[in-house]
C-alpha cells in the first residue's frame, strides 16, 4: 500500500508549514512528538518576547476548552 493511500490528504495538509508538521506527525507520531513540542515551546518563547505575558494568557485561555473535554472524557467511564 502506498503512503498516499494510507494517509489521505486533508485540507490542513495544504497549509505550507503546518501541513508538513501535521503530515509528519501522522506518519510517525512518537518519533516526531519531541520535535513538535520543541517547535511549540520555541513559538511560545518568541511570542512572549514579542507581545509579553499577553501571549501566555491567550494560550492559557485557548487551552480551557481542551481541558474541559479532557476532564469530561476522564469522568465518563
Amino acid at each position: 500500500m502506498t503512503d498516499a493511500a494510507q494517509f489521505p490528504r486533508r485540507a490542513w495538509h495544504y497549509i505550507p508549514v503546518l501541513g508538513w508538521i501535521l503530515r509528519d506527525l501522522q506518519r510517525d507520531f512518537f518519533g516526531n512528538i519531541g520535535y513538535a513540542a520543541l517547535i511549540f515551546v520555541t513559538a511560545m518563547i518568541l511570542a512572549v518576547k514579542t507581545w509579553g505575558l499577553v501571549a501566555l494568557g491567550i494560550t492559557a485561555l485557548a487551552t480551557v476548552p481542551v481541558m474541559f473535554v479532557v476532564l469530561i472524557l476522564l469522568t465518563r467511564g
